[in-house]
């Protein structure tokens, strides 16, 4: 990094000055924090603007939060701490238009068993977030023969009815973003990479492989304007997949979907019935200490309900919890961006309760790994949510200063081992 103030590399032996860079590692993480906020909320609202649907007053507040990110504009802390909870209230904001693009143009989603084998025929795989560039390919396909199917976080497109009515959107193959190159390589069909969350192919698959939108590849074809004819024209020429059994798994429950069943949960948790929520979600990654949250979710007592979404989910939703009376014990809300209905249901919950979110019997563990996991948990610090848990580790851009200026407000904390944080959980 260099200091505009000393012109020198900043924290070097030549920076004396009082500048942005080496002066104050903590006013430079606070920056980092809000720029990486700031990417997430730009992924919602671009989603939200291709559907038709943005805000004004979250574009002003981008204007004004990348502005104060510049070299010497503002070296104020108490400032930058409040942008930050700006920035967590911009984006459920964002999460919100978002969510309401989703539903009144693909129709509100409910819960849907989704298979995962395969179909006999022409098969082409959908990874990303982009549900409109899944739907113009659902209906360029129709009839041809070709078969479409989910991966990452699409899942949750199955749970969409104005989605759900092709019948040739089929199931969802394979797990979460970092397993795409073994993934893609063992798919014989088509592949397409709709948004973030791309993995540079192997050269075995790199020829059957596609972008779209923000999403691109180097020596991959990029196809502009959602004219999907080249992958659907692929998609005919290799061997068709064959039929292959598999498990089915649940999605879709939407908050309205959870908040109909609001007062026999109530009733549940009155009666001691249910005795804890757990939300257990957000981004996965590769790194082997990330089993924690498998090992956390099969350690849940069966008089408690884990709550998950985003890409963590693939951690643990091939689990078979079962039911408290009705309501299933594992209950998956949907993308990383429907932590709006997750919010929705705590704040109907306390409502109904009569406390504060952070005194619901509701406890959020949480794995963190790019810029949309951020912007969310600063939109729960914004709303005053206390003593989350994240993992595997602290982010690297948080300097100790203001991890600890998170821990002391927020009680922020650590992941430590799953019986460790059952028992301080629970008791």
């Amino acid at each position: 990094m260099f200091c505009y103030q000393c012109e020198q590399t900043a924290g070097g032996t030549g920076c004396t000055k009082v500048g942005v860079c080496g002066k104050n590692e903590d006013l430079a993480s606070l920056q980092d924090t809000l720029i990486f906020g700031l990417k997430g909320i730009a992924a919602y609202a671009y989603h939200a603007r291709e559907l038709g649907y943005h805000d004004e007053e979250i574009d002003s507040f981008m204007e004004e939060a990348l502005f104060a990110t510049l070299t010497n504009v503002d070296f104020d802390m108490e400032r930058h701490l409040e942008l930050l909870l700006k920035c967590g209230a911009m984006n459920l904001k964002a999460m919100e238009l978002l969510d309401k693009a989703h539903v009144e143009r693909f129709g509100a989603p409910t819960p849907t068993k989704v298979f995962t084998g395969t179909k006999a025929g022409p098969g082409i795989l959908v990874t990303g977030h982009d549900l409109l560039d899944l739907y113009e390919l659902l209906k360029q396909t129709e009839g041809t023969g070709v078969n479409v199917y989910t991966h990452g976080e699409m899942l949750p497109a199955h749970a969409y009815p104005e989605l759900r009515k092709f019948p040739h959107l089929v199931g969802n193959y394979g797990t979460a973003w970092q397993n795409q190159r073994s993934e893609f390589e063992e798919f014989p069909g088509a592949i397409l990479g709709t948004t973030n969350c791309v993995l540079i192919p192997k050269e075995t698959y790199k020829d059957r492989m596609f972008t779209c939108g923000v999403a691109g590849l180097p020596g991959v074809t990029h196809i502009k304007n959602r004219d999907f004819t080249p992958v659907i024209e692929k998609a005919k020429s290799l061997p068709p997949l064959p039929e292959k059994e598999g498990k089915t798994i649940t999605t879709g429950f939407h908050h309205k979907s959870i908040l109909g069943l609001a007062d026999h949960i109530i009733t549940l948790v009155k009666a001691g019935k249910i005795r804890h929520f757990f939300l257990v979600g957000g981004c996965d990654g590769a790194k082997k200490v990330r089993s924690y949250y498998t090992e956390f979710v099969q350690k849940v007592p069966q008089d408690c309900v884990v709550l998950t979404l985003g890409c963590g989910k693939y951690r643990f939703n091939y689990l078979d919890l079962g039911e408290i009376e009705g309501i299933p014990r594992l209950i998956d809300i949907g993308q990383c961006n429907n932590a709006y209905s997750a919010i929705q249901v705590a704040l109907a919950l306390a409502d109904a309760f009569g406390c504060s979110v952070n005194e619901l019997p509701l406890s959020l563990v949480l794995s963190w790994f790019e810029q949309k996991a951020v912007a969310i948990l600063l939109t729960l610090f914004h709303l005053g949510v206390k003593n989350i848990r994240i993992g595997p580790s602290a982010p690297a851009f948080i300097s100790p200063n203001v991890l600890q200026i998170l821990q002391d407000k927020f009680n922020l904390q650590l992941i430590t081992t799953p019986e460790e944080d059952l028992k301080a959980i629970l008791g």
